[in-house]
């Protein structure tokens, strides 16, 4: 992959089809790509090419193409993609370097040594760009590190003396800390005294130099120059979710709502899917009273029989277990007079039967247990009956392998000699790979080194994605095997596994059910 002779005609990459001036039959992001991971059959466009996680890279740009300045996980949208847009090669990710191939890190020809300047050269001379009073956006993107670059500038060493606290703090490699220090020079340098660096105005400038969002705005925020004017995720859903209702109900379920996901004096915060679940079960009953009344205190209770009736099963119920929160929020805030909830009850739907895992299901997932992370998600979730967000939350001071102890969700229990040994792997293969980290939760990644944040949960459920046993039915799985091997008490349920009372009476039942079953069949002859 050397210098592209000036008069070789432009052709077709053979891995994503990107039309332009080749060294070869791939682009040279085509060719580091294939020299990086296996060929294999792509998950989207089926095609014989090298894949990573399962796609190829054409698929992979697609992907990011999609989710552009939506969210920074790919997967979901790698499972969707329905067409392909093609390019000019080595359009993505482009760096102002000049001619010929990449240096450094990026290539494999070394820096050539410049020649001394002809004339002497004078100082560059450094500009401000100060702030009018209307409301103007700043432009990063156009700033040159040689004439604008004011290493003298109060704020830009204020911010690298933070960046430095932080990066022996987070346990940062040298590569990120070259990196922040290049965005705090491109965003710094004009700074002045009273002006802040809104993000909208540096998140295009990072992107366009490449440079790191997160850890820069990190910075900022420790020396008090970040103005985070993004609208969060959760504002821009509720207001989808109450366009077209009526002001007044719209008002009274904006207040709930909020209640909802960030909690009250009296009331805790519930979990974001709660806040989902509740307001897509009535937002169609909403939209219905909002085309007769204009606030929540003119439905009666007729109004919510009339809806009840109209609905079935598990829709019913939880669209009636909405409704009751929502109208005892507006009863208790003096929103409306009266709760036309009261009273009105719901048959319990009968619980699901439980069934155990086969052995072949269980061995599939077992099969996935490559390496020591795996291994040790595995063993917490079919050993100790951990759900993923317990994974995730683990914390370095939750294992006492002394003791042979581990505490998971708050709840201590003894520690086995399969997940010890597990642990131990994990913990060597930590040690070796993040020695530096200061993360105090026990799994990591490479981004999460970085930080003090736990891992994501699609890199958790990643290995057993797509099994009959994930990690949801492992755990299932092991707290019914309890109830079957120690007798269907749900006392011993409850203190083993440290779940509630009607959680360990549903799996008592579960079990009981099971043996009784086992005992009515008749063995074969």
């Amino acid at each position: 992959m050397g210098l592209i002779s000036p008069t070789k005609p432009a052709a077709t990459c053979v891995g994503c089809f990107a039309w332009g001036v080749l060294p070869g039959r791939y682009c040279r992001a085509c060719y580091t790509f294939g020299q990086l991971h296996p060929v294999g059959e792509c998950a989207s466009c089926h095609r014989a090419v090298p894949i990573k996680k399962g796609y190829c890279r054409l698929c992979w740009l697609q992907a990011s193409l999609e989710a552009k300045d939506q969210v920074t996980v790919l997967e979901p949208f790698l499972c969707r993609l329905t067409c392909q847009q093609l390019f000019l090669s080595n359009m993505h990710r482009q760096r102002s370097q000049g001619p010929g191939p990449r240096i450094g890190r990026q290539g494999r020809r070394r820096r050539r040594p410049q020649p001394p300047p002809a004339e002497p050269v004078t100082a560059p001379v450094c500009w401000t760009q100060l702030r009018l009073p209307i409301a103007l956006r700043r432009d990063y993107t156009r700033f040159n590190r040689h004439r604008h670059a004011d290493p003298t500038n109060p704020a830009l060493r204020a911010a690298r003396a933070a960046a430095v606290a932080l990066a022996e703090a987070r346990g940062w490699t040298r590569r990120v800390i070259s990196d922040v220090d290049r965005a705090l020079v491109v965003l710094l340098s004009t700074h002045t005294a009273d002006d802040m660096i809104r993000f909208s105005e540096l998140f295009p400038a990072l992107r366009h130099h490449g440079l790191s969002v997160g850890r820069t705005m990190e910075v900022l925020a420790r020396i008090g120059l970040l103005d985070d004017d993004r609208v969060p995720a959760f504002d821009r859903w509720l207001a989808g979710k109450l366009s077209g209702l009526a002001p007044g109900i719209a008002a009274d379920v904006e207040a709930w709502a909020h209640l909802l996901h960030e909690g009250g004096p009296r009331q805790r915060a519930r979990s974001i899917q709660t806040v989902w679940s509740y307001l897509t079960e009535i937002q169609p009953v909403l939209l219905a009273w909002s085309g007769t009344y204009d606030h929540l205190r003119e439905v009666t209770r007729d109004d919510v029989v009339a809806i009840k009736d109209t609905l079935q099963g598990a829709k019913r119920e939880n669209t009636i277990v909405a409704l009751r929160s929502l109208m005892r929020f507006c009863r208790k805030t003096g929103r409306i007079f009266r709760d036309p909830t009261l009273r009105i009850r719901i048959a319990r739907r009968p619980d699901k039967v439980i069934l155990p895992l086969a052995s072949g299901e269980i061995d599939r997932a077992v099969a996935t247990a490559t390496t020591p992370a795996i291994r040790l998600i595995l063993a917490l979730a079919a050993i100790h009956a951990a759900r993923p967000k317990m994974i995730r939350d683990l914390r370095l001071d939750d294992i006492d392998l002394g003791n042979h102890r581990i505490t998971i969700g708050g709840h201590p229990r003894p520690l086995d000699e399969l997940t010890r040994q597990a642990l131990l792997a994990w913990l060597d293969y930590r040690r070796s790979r993040w020695p530096n980290t200061a993360n105090p939760h026990l799994l990591l990644t490479q981004h999460t080194a970085m930080e003090n944040s736990p891992v994501g949960k699609l890199w958790v459920t990643n290995a057993v994605r797509g099994l009959t046993a994930t990690l949801e039915r492992l755990r299932i799985d092991r707290q019914l095997e309890e109830a079957l091997t120690r007798g269907p008490d749900p006392l011993h349920l409850a203190t083993v596994f440290g779940i509630d009372d009607k959680t360990a009476i549903r799996y008592a039942n579960a079990a009981r059910h099971l043996l009784q079953t086992a005992a009515e069949t008749p063995e074969p002859p």
